[in-house]
This record gives C-alpha cells, structure tokens and sequence, in this order.
C-alpha cells in the first residue's frame, strides 16, 4: 500500500522563530520577547528579534516552497502583532503582514495551515496570569475571532493550539521556557483546565465565522513503544504507558490534554490526582472543551520503549543500549514511534490523523562545495515517513505529514544552536541555502511516497 491519494505533505514553521521584526509595524513584546531578556534563559544568549526575518523575506521562503513542490504550509500567527494589547483595537500592519503571506502562498499554489497560538503571547496578557487567569477563554476567543474575520476567507485549516503540554509543562511548571515559571500543583491544574476551555471557545468561535472551516489541534508527547511489537503483552503495557497520567503532574500528559478535547472526560487516573485542583464548575466546562475536530494531530519526535512487567504499573521502561543513535539535539533516534503513535492515537481517538512536526536537529553547516549536505536527515526521515506509511497499511487513518521544519530557526531556549529545517539559514546575512534533505523531500512530496 502507498500513501492515501490526497495525502497532505507539507513544512510547518512558528511565528516567534522565524519572523523576527519584534517591534515592528506596532507589534507589541510577546511572553518571549521578555523570557529572552532573563539571564542564562537561553543557552546561547539570543533572542528572537532578527530571527530568520521571515517577516521581510517571506516572499523568498514561499518561492523555496513552491519550487521544491511543497503545497501544503504550516505557519503559526504571532498574537502581539494581531493585537498589541491583547484585545481590543486590531493592528492593521499586523494583519497587512498576514494577509500578504496567505496572499502569496495562495498564488504559488500552496494551502495555508493556520496555527492559532504556538507561544508567543502578549506580554502584557503574561502579566495578567497568562494561562492561569480565569479570563483566558475569553481573551482567546476574541484573538480567534480576529483571525476568522481577516483571514477566513482564504484560509480554512486551522490548529488551535500547538504542544499545551510544552506551554504549561515548560512554562508554568519547569520554568524552562516563557514565562519562565516554577508553579504549584493547583496553579498548573487551573492552566491546563482554561488552555482546553479556550481550545474550546476557538473551535465556536472558527464554526460560528468561517465556512467551510476545518479544525484540528496539535498537542505532542513522547511516544511509548513496546519492545516486542509481537508480543500483545508488550503491545498493552506500551499503549497503557502511553496513556497514563503521572502522579506528580498532569502537565506532560497525553491523555489529560487530548481525553477532554476528542472525549469529553478528563482521565480517570488523572482525576484521581489532581481532580481536587480542578476549579469549580469542571464537569459543565467539558461541554465546551469537547468540540467536533475534523483532524487529530500530534508532534512526534520520538519515543521510548516498555515491556510487561510484574509491578505496580504493569510496565517497565526499557533503556536503550549504549551508543544508540541520537540526534544532534540529544534526542533518541526512534523511527517506530510514527507507527506505534498514530496507531494508540487513532485506536483511542478514532479523528482523522496528521502528524503536524517531525524532524530531527542536526550537524549542518555550509560545506568547501558551498553546499549543506545533511544525510542523516534524510535517513531519519525516511526511517520515520516509512513507520507512518505502515500505521496507515494497518488502518489508521493518516491523512497528512509536516516536516519541522521549512527552515533552521530560533529553537526556543536552545536559541540558534538547533538546526532542524530543510533549508539551512546563515544568520549574519539571512541567506538561505537549501539542504539535500529539501531536494529528497521534495521528491518524496512529487512521488507520493512512491521513493519510499
């Protein structure tokens, strides 16, 4: 079997680290703006300013896509620009800058995927509570409101939110990321509680003023793979992992960001932990968290692996072996995890599936040809588009691949010491040099997989 027909290939990238023009045409500082300005907050001492300045040569990165055959582009609007205050008065360049990138994709051919919030949020909401302020689902649902209203003439794919597990689990819980906070357990429980009502409140608000829309939602979380794929003891003890809520935090969870969305409950062994932090009125809430999806999609890098065991938990994780290859970000090489992900997911879930990141950081650098030869990348997403072909042959229902990402970029607390796009960027100047890892794509795109 190959891919589905009308399988969406496509690249996906986020506002606050590729556009730079941080305080241009009237955008006001996001949350991130102001995390980079903390000390040791970002390994390298960057800051998101210039980034890839994709907001003045976006034409040339839609010209990349387009000759490379990409049709499909994941982009992420950045809030602050939207609207500087949060609510209220609508900055028109902001939108002028929106509307000129859909515009341009548009004649070149390419269908605009539109991701509501991947992270960069108004300062100045920040500092009202951000996440954790019970007039987040209101806040959200007007930024969305604006959003259907300018551009929901052109675009009808939406994603509502990108990673929740990374916004509150890195930024209210570790303080590894914006804004950088170290919160209680009930603080927590309250954000990821107003983080799904205004996941909620996004999906009315895009059915109510977009016709024709299409909504899914983008959460991520490490895959759990079982160490024996043939034996069903393994293959259960992994898809319990997979689901399972921890005990200390519900904030890294699968099921507790996804069972409210696709479900409407919360998990039971969730709520058993943390249901006591939940604010009052919960159960009514889940009506408005559980909205139809027309897609399910997850971020999958990569994964760890379990066996049956005889504990507690009815697993234990196994380690993988000295030397198992690892990315240049440190992050295990696990191709299975698109089939053993896809697979749990679409069997729990039952939505049509996408996944919405996959890539891997990698060595690049501009070689004595003056070209960026990047042949673990291509490995690697062989490996892993393969596994994902094989969760479809076996009945889930994929309908779409972004790779993370279109171009290098300001990797969040990692700065610019990451490089995962297809096209390597020379920071100093802005030039853009494709990778081989964009030409095998690009063939992988035009052959439907068929090169697979």
């Amino acid at each position: 079997m190959s891919f589905p027909k009308n399988f969406i290939w496509g690249t996906a990238t986020a506002s606050f680290q590729i556009e730079g023009a941080w305080d241009e045409d009237g955008k006001s500082p996001s949350n991130w703006d102001e995390f980079c300005e903390q000390p040791d907050a970002i390994s390298d001492h960057s800051n998101g300013r210039i980034a890839c300045d994709h907001y003045h040569r976006f034409r040339e990165d839609v010209a990349l896509m387009a000759a490379h055959g990409i049709r499909n582009y994941r982009f992420s609007v950045s809030w602050p620009r939207i609207l500087p205050e949060g609510t209220g008065k609508v900055n028109e360049a902001g939108v002028d800058f929106y509307n000129r990138l859909i515009d341009c994709l548009l004649e070149n051919g390419i269908r605009p995927w539109m991701t509501i919030y991947h992270w960069d949020m108004p300062a100045c909401l920040e500092k009202k509570g951000g996440w954790v302020s019970e007039q987040m689902p209101d806040w959200f649902a007007e930024y969305t409101g604006v959003l259907a209203d300018r551009f929901g003439d052109r675009v009808k794919d939406f994603f509502t939110i990108n990673e929740p597990q990374c916004i509150i689990g890195l930024g209210y819980m570790t303080g590894g990321f914006a804004p950088g906070l170290k919160l209680g357990l009930k603080e927590q429980v309250t954000a990821c509680h107003n983080l799904l009502k205004s996941h909620g409140r996004a999906c009315q608000v895009l059915r109510e003023k977009v016709k024709d829309v299409r909504i899914g939602y983008a959460p991520c979380g490490g895959v759990v793979i079982p160490k024996d794929e043939n034996n069903p003891a393994d293959v259960e003890a992994a898809r319990k992992a997979y689901f399972t809520v921890e005990k200390s935090s519900p904030a890294f969870s699968v099921a507790w960001f996804s069972d409210p969305v696709v479900l409407g409950k919360y998990p039971e062994d969730g709520l058993k932990y943390f249901g006591q932090y939940l604010p009052e009125g919960w159960q009514e809430d889940l009506k408005l968290i559980c909205q139809k999806l027309d897609f399910y999609a997850q971020n999958i890098y990569e994964g760890r692996e379990v066996r049956a065991a005889e504990n507690e938990d009815g697993y234990e994780t196994v380690p993988y072996p000295a030397g198992h290859p690892r990315t240049a970000c440190g992050w295990p090489v696990t191709p299975r995890a698109l089939y053993w992900g896809p697979r749990y997911l679409w069997e729990r879930y039952q939505v049509p599936f996408l996944i919405s990141e996959n890539g891997m950081s990698s060595h690049d650098c501009v070689m004595l040809d003056g070209k960026v030869h990047d042949p673990h990348r291509i490995d690697y997403l062989h490996r892993y588009i393969r596994e994902f072909r094989r969760a479809g042959e076996d009945g889930v229902d994929i309908r779409g691949y972004f790779c993370w990402s279109l171009m290098d970029n300001f990797e969040w607390a990692r700065g610019y010491s990451e490089r995962f796009g297809l096209v390597y960027v020379d920071y100093p100047t802005g030039r853009r040099i494709p990778k081989d890892s964009l030409a095998w794509y690009a063939e992988t795109v035009r052959t439907n997989g068929e090169n697979l």
